[in-house]
């Protein structure tokens, strides 16, 4: 039995870093497109990034193969090269005196790995990629919508430094 083949683009955006923020994940497999978008009033644009793909993810029903497009190097580099399974494993420190940020995001972003066969590519932003600018787009507009939920791991986290 095959697994379904997709592909999802992602992006995120912060207005101001940390400020509010929004995500974009486009879902493309069997000819259908599904977009999911939202926000936050606070967070930080690489919590976004992350959640762009664990949105996109999330959409799955069922084990698929799946190739993430995004433009952050941030989260393509600790998916490719092992970062977030690193972190993960040494308890979310990413050495002896650093703690990993975002290792809520991480957390659900791997588990979400382990249910799909999934790789992850990275796009330069801004670089008339069709796909990326359209997920650019909308999770602007996502980072500016009204009355947007609370990152609540971001602002206690915060509240604490």
């Amino acid at each position: 039995m095959s697994v379904p083949n997709v592909i999802i683009y992602t992006d995120g955006a912060c207005m101001g870093n940390p400020g509010p923020g929004g995500y974009c994940a486009l879902i493309e497999t069997c000819g259908a497109r599904v977009e999911k978008s939202g926000g936050f009033r606070l967070t930080t644009n690489n919590r976004m990034e992350i959640m762009a793909a664990i949105s996109g993810l999330d959409t799955l029903k069922e084990r698929c193969k799946v190739i993430i497009f995004s433009d952050s190097q941030y989260l393509v580099r600790a998916m490719t090269e092992g970062w977030a399974r690193k972190w993960q494993a040494n308890g979310w420190m990413r050495n002896r005196k650093e703690a990993a940020l975002n290792p809520d995001l991480w957390e659900r972003l791997l588990r979400l790995c382990r249910k799909h066969d999934a790789e992850f590519r990275w796009v330069k932003g801004h670089s008339s990629h069709i796909e990326n600018e359209y997920c650019d787009r909308l999770a602007n507009e996502a980072a500016k919508g009204l009355s947007l939920p609370i990152d609540t791991v971001y602002e206690a986290q915060s509240a604490r430094h």
